[in-house]
This record gives structure tokens, C-alpha cells and sequence, in this order.
């Protein structure tokens, strides 16, 4: 894990972008290392990586589920957050299914509202242990109409990764396997289910990425990437500590920068190093008295294993979850809105005054750095606008990365 990025890098590679997380708790923690990293350079707390269904978190707004409603272990549970910024907007869904009745209504929300440009998903660890216990033929099922509807009406420069699970321990314990209450039908306990399903989830993530990739959809391999790291999961084998969720946003802002065809390079950010050269910071961060409580033991609480919520349920929504007012870009005179759209973007195509070196065919140079070789990527070249970022050069750099 010597390869990151820093807050400079991550808020000019997304400006003006609009990112929707999709998932499980995991995913929870990706959206919130992304909304900490665009503030600044710190990692996620323990307390932060726990916390379920808050009201708040870094500046972002509960938006529907959580405390706003009956925090519960169930695949009922559903759980919105968003935060914004002048030119910055990124959304998480909580789920427990891949395609399912609420997942149709968040993919109608993209087809009336607000089309994502970037749209990062991954959930199988609920889909192969709560609902059917011969699984396979159900999640290949749901993964295809899933990626199907995407596929119909997302445009095509919108870049869509699936997240391969990451590795899970030989002993779990999770929220995902205590059963339900008061069901029907009644739910039949699964705590059996845990020491099988570190290898159902490696037989899921091959149909995903297989499925994935034939949609002519990226795929990230976090199961390969941290398949060495596992001195970074927690105590109960399912999730990850700060310093794995800031590796996942390296890799992920690594890999859309790639595919948009920029480069995050130290030139951007003044007296900064280069993204390559920072093992030591992040020896220093895991050895920093600053970060003593986050990193010195990984155990988790009961009350995290739990995500019960002993306080009553709010009974209204926090005023700032309300509206999303448009922000106003005086710097930037030619942003145009969209009807019926709470955030402003960028024109991609037909803008006066931007040189054609600004739409870029990503993919393109296949001397590609080691940590990318195990990614699959896309098929067709998508036409991106991305302002503020370096152009990828026509040769590769004598050091061989890209970024």
C-alpha cells in the first residue's frame, strides 16, 4: 500500500462531477472516504467507519432512511446521504439487494433526474446470504437485469465501475447474518452460512466481473488487490480499516483518471510529491500519535455489529436534507442547469472555446502500470470533458505510470 492520492488531486479530478456509490456497509465506507478526502487530507476515524444512518457526516445530510427512520438489520433497511459542495456532489445508496423494487426506484430517479458521471457498485454479500440459499442462478439473474437497466438509458460517457468484493476472514460476524425479525416468511438463521461464504463470495465476484465486462462495464478487482493486506481487516472478517478505504480511493480515482484520459501528477498541487513516492506518509500516519485511537486496535464494538440504534427515531428530516439549492459558479459563467436538476455540470459537448485536446479516447495506450494490469476495461471510448487536469501524454514517462 504505498500508492495514494491527496485532497488537491481528488477535488480537481471530480470538479463539477456528480459520483453515486452503490452498496452494503463497505460501500458506506468508500462514499465516506471520498466526501473526507475532497475536504482534506485526513483519514476516516473509527468512530466514522462505525456510525450507521447519522443524521450527519463531514458536512454531508442524511437524506432518507437511517434515523430518519427504524434502524434495523433487515434488507428493508435503506439508508441516502449526499454531500455537496460548490463544485462537488456525491450520493450513496444503501443496499441489500442488486436489483430488487427499491433499486428500480433509484435507477427511475437517474432516468427523470440528474444523469451521474461516475457511478461506483458493488453488493453480494447480502444477495448470497439473505434471501436464497441456492443463490447462483438468482444473482446471475439480478446482475443482468441490473446491468441491463443501467445500460439503456445511462449515457455513455458516464463511467460506471463494479467493485469486486473484498476478502472476507475465515471467522465473520456482521450485522448481514443475524436474521430478521418478524418476517414472512419467517428467515431461517444463516450464522451457518459463515464459513462458506468466503468462497461463495470468489465464485460472485466471477459472475459479476464476467457480467459486468460483457456490458462493457469496468471492473475494479479489490478481491486481488487486498489479498495481501488482510492485516488492514477488521476483527470481525468483513470490514476494513482507514488506511484499506483510502487505498480504495486511490484505486479508484486512479482508474478514472485513466479512463477519462488525464493524469494526477504533483504538478497540480504546489509542493506536493508525487503520488508514487508516499510509503513513508503513510508509515507515518499508521504510527502518528494523531491517529492513535483509529489504528491501534481493529475490534469492533457490539454496537457496531449490531447498528442497533437505542435512541427514538427523529421524527423529521434535518432542515439542510430538505432541498438541495443550486450552487451559484460565478467563475464559471457558462455552467448551464438542467430542468429539474439540483446541481449544476458542465456542458460536455458543443462548448465555445474548448480545444479539442479536452475530449479524450481513453484506454488507448497499452503500456499500462502494474497495479492496472489485473482491471478490466471498457470497450468503446467514452468523450470526456474534464477541466483543470493534465492531458495523458502521447508516450509513456520514462518511470512507466501514467497518472
Amino acid at each position: 500500500m504505498k500508492e495514494t492520492v491527496n485532497h488537491q488531486q481528488a477535488r480537481l479530478l471530480l470538479h463539477n462531477k456528480f459520483v453515486v456509490v452503490l452498496g452494503d456497509s463497505i460501500q458506506r465506507s468508500v462514499y465516506k472516504d471520498l466526501v473526507v478526502l475532497l475536504q482534506k487530507d485526513r483519514y476516516l476515524t473509527l468512530r466514522q467507519l462505525k456510525s450507521k444512518g447519522e443524521m450527519s457526516f463531514e458536512l454531508d445530510c442524511l437524506v432518507e432512511g437511517g434515523c430518519l427512520d427504524r434502524m434495523n438489520n433487515g434488507t428493508a433497511y435503506t439508508e441516502v446521504r449526499q454531500y455537496q459542495s460548490d463544485h462537488h456532489l456525491i450520493r450513496f445508496y444503501f443496499v441489500t439487494r442488486i436489483f430488487s423494487r427499491y433499486m428500480q426506484s433509484i435507477i427511475q430517479d437517474f432516468r427523470q433526474g440528474l444523469k451521474p458521471d461516475v457511478v461506483i457498485v458493488n453488493s453480494c454479500v447480502w444477495d448470497i446470504s439473505r434471501y436464497n440459499p441456492k443463490w447462483v442462478d438468482d444473482y446471475k439473474a439480478n446482475l443482468k437485469r441490473f446491468f441491463g437497466e443501467l445500460k439503456s438509458f445511462l449515457p455513455e460517457e458516464t463511467l460506471f465501475v463494479w467493485n469486486l468484493t473484498m476478502p472476507l476472514g475465515e471467522r465473520i460476524k456482521g450485522g448481514f447474518l443475524v436474521p430478521e425479525r418478524h418476517a414472512v416468511p419467517i428467515v431461517q438463521p444463516i450464522e451457518h452460512k459463515a464459513p462458506q461464504l468466503r468462497y461463495d463470495v470468489i465464485e460472485a465476484n466471477f459472475y459479476g466481473g464476467t457480467l459486468a465486462d460483457n456490458y462493457e462495464m469496468d471492473v475494479l478487482d479489490l478481491h486481488f488487490q487486498f489479498r495481501f493486506s488482510l492485516q488492514h481487516r477488521t476483527k470481525d472478517g468483513v470490514h476494513w480499516n482507514a488506511i484499506a478505504h483510502r487505498r480504495i480511493t486511490a484505486l479508484l480515482l486512479q482508474h478514472i483518471a485513466q479512463a477519462w484520459g488525464v493524469m494526477l501528477t504533483a504538478d497540480e498541487v504546489p509542493d506536493q510529491k508525487s503520488i508514487y513516492d508516499c510509503s513513508t506518509k503513510f508509515a507515518a500516519a499508521a504510527t502518528s500519535d494523531s491517529f492513535r485511537e483509529e489504528f491501534t486496535s481493529d475490534s469492533l464494538s457490539g454496537a457496531f455489529l449490531s447498528f442497533e440504534d437505542k435512541r427514538e427515531p427523529l421524527s423529521h428530516r434535518h432542515e439542510n436534507a430538505e432541498n438541495f439549492r443550486p450552487v451559484v459558479l460565478p467563475q464559471r459563467p457558462r455552467l448551464r442547469r438542467r430542468p429539474q436538476q439540483k446541481y449544476y455540470v458542465p456542458p460536455r459537448h458543443g462548448v465555445d472555446n474548448v480545444p479539442p485536446s479536452s475530449h479524450f479516447e481513453p484506454y488507448e495506450d497499452y503500456h499500462q502500470p502494474p497495479n492496472h494490469q489485473f482491471v478490466m476495461r471498457n470497450r468503446h471510448s467514452r468523450r470526456h470533458y474534464a477541466p483543470y487536469t493534465h492531458h495523458k501524454p502521447d508516450h509513456p514517462p520514462a518511470h512507466g505510470y501514467h497518472y
